[in-house]
């Protein structure tokens, strides 16, 4: 038989897995989100993140079908040239250079930017494809209006490099990204259904679909250039993104074996708790991830200046941050959505919340019944009330209350153990 509580110690009527912002202990932001408590209702809350997914996903296919894309010479074809900007005469602005491209060709160039800072930058040209006779032509001009410097400090016409790209070719690596793009979701397909359930194989695959619209959608709504280390960097960033995915769905699987068997919280519940569970493995993650992509923008692109590195840098800095929004924001909750769908989980959260409304009528009349206890009717008969309430015990609660001690089976008023002593040892 339990021990009585005495009447100075807290009648605990805590209802199994209560509302989490009021059961929670007031902890500061950092402590919750290190430790993984729950805190943080993102499943309680999935309208509101599927309200600004669908915001975005709205906003990326819009500027898609009005903006399109700025392909690179690689997937369009087309000539560029490029050259030092410091020059014998100082410094060489885009403005100098594209002057000097229609004065000698007759034609404006598709673009002219600096790619770079300091000693390294280069002024890169980018037209429709020129014969070798207008690329000799551009080469001699540029060279007599600025006398570019070469590695060794002395102007050099060898400074201004050419290259040149065919419509063909264009349309051929065109063909092999997309087919890449292609295999890989294939493949991802093929692993997802057989590493999880049908509703988890259906959320990641949404997820890569959402990370692939927004990280397009990007680049087509700042005019990043698309060029071959672009699609290279967004295969990348979407194995990123599956792999995130993975980490928090391993752990929902986790928290969700055998849930039926239980009452102790819903599916949305265990699955928003598994969500703050691998917060900071996701932050970390991706703080790891973004560390060296910066070190990769700062040096090789803006000291060095390779446009080719920073094609790389930018698809995937933005897709380390979508990849890591959606397996928080959306991955899990459309989960759960999907889930509670299904016959099963939608009677296990029936009992649940049939349960923890039955415990609260309990602790209701308990605490009713106590208040009436402590009410006497006489002078005299307030001394056996008063008595009679402090002995008198609440019925046992659905869980023990946080931070409560065990108690240890007793045969006496005592409270001691009843263990039989071995009368052999004197």
């Amino acid at each position: 038989m339990a021990p009585k509580q005495s009447s100075d110690e807290p009648q605990s009527t805590a209802v199994e897995a209560p509302d989490l912002e009021s059961a929670t202990p007031r902890h500061g932001f950092f402590v919750r989100l290190y430790t993984g408590t729950g805190a943080f209702e993102v499943i309680g809350k999935r309208k509101l993140w599927y309200a600004v997914s669908g915001a975005i996903v709205l906003v990326c296919l819009a500027s898609m079908l009005l903006r399109g894309f700025t392909f690179g010479i690689d997937f369009e074809g087309g000539t560029k040239v490029s050259m030092p900007t410091a020059t014998e005469s100082g410094t060489v602005t885009t403005q100098q250079v594209e002057d000097v491209f229609s004065q000698t060709l007759g034609k404006s160039p598709e673009s002219v930017v600096v790619v770079g800072s300091g000693g390294s930058a280069t002024v890169q040209i980018r037209s429709e494809t020129l014969t070798n006779e207008e690329t000799e032509e551009l080469r001699t001009a540029l060279f007599d209006a600025f006398k570019p410097k070469g590695a060794d400090g002395q102007p050099s016409k060898q400074a201004i490099s050419d290259s040149a790209v065919s419509e063909t070719w264009g349309g051929q690596i065109t063909q092999k990204a997309l087919i890449a793009l292609v295999v890989f979701l294939v493949l991802a397909t093929i692993y997802i259904m057989l590493r999880y359930e049908r509703y988890m194989s259906i959320a990641a695959m949404a997820t890569l679909v959402f990370d692939l619209v927004v990280t397009a959608g990007v680049y087509s709504l700042v005019g990043f250039e698309v060029t071959p280390a672009t699609v290279i960097g967004l295969l990348t960033i979407l194995g990123f993104s599956l792999y995130d995915t993975v980490i928090v769905f391993d752990k929902v699987e986790e928290n969700t074996h055998g849930f039926e068997h239980t009452t102790r919280r819903t599916f949305a519940e265990h699955a928003n708790l598994a969500v703050n569970q691998t917060f900071m493995r996701s932050i970390n993650t991706s703080l790891i991830s973004v560390l060296p992509i910066v070190a990769l923008m700062v040096v090789a692109v803006w000291l060095l200046g390779v446009g080719t590195l920073m094609d790389l840098a930018l698809v995937q800095l933005v897709g380390v941050i979508v990849g890591t929004y959606s397996s928080i924001f959306f991955a899990t909750p459309l989960l759960v959505t999907l889930r509670e769908r299904t016959d099963l989980v939608r009677n296990h959260t029936r009992r649940v919340m049939n349960r923890r409304k039955n415990a609260s009528a309990r602790a209701s009349q308990a605490e009713g019944a106590d208040e009436d206890a402590a009410e006497p009717e006489t002078v005299g008969a307030a001394a056996p009330a008063r008595a009679e309430a402090a002995t008198r015990t609440t019925p046992p609660p659905d869980k023990p209350a946080p931070g409560a001690r065990p108690v240890r089976p007793s045969s006496s008023r005592t409270g001691r153990p009843s263990g039989k002593r071995d009368t052999r040892r004197r």
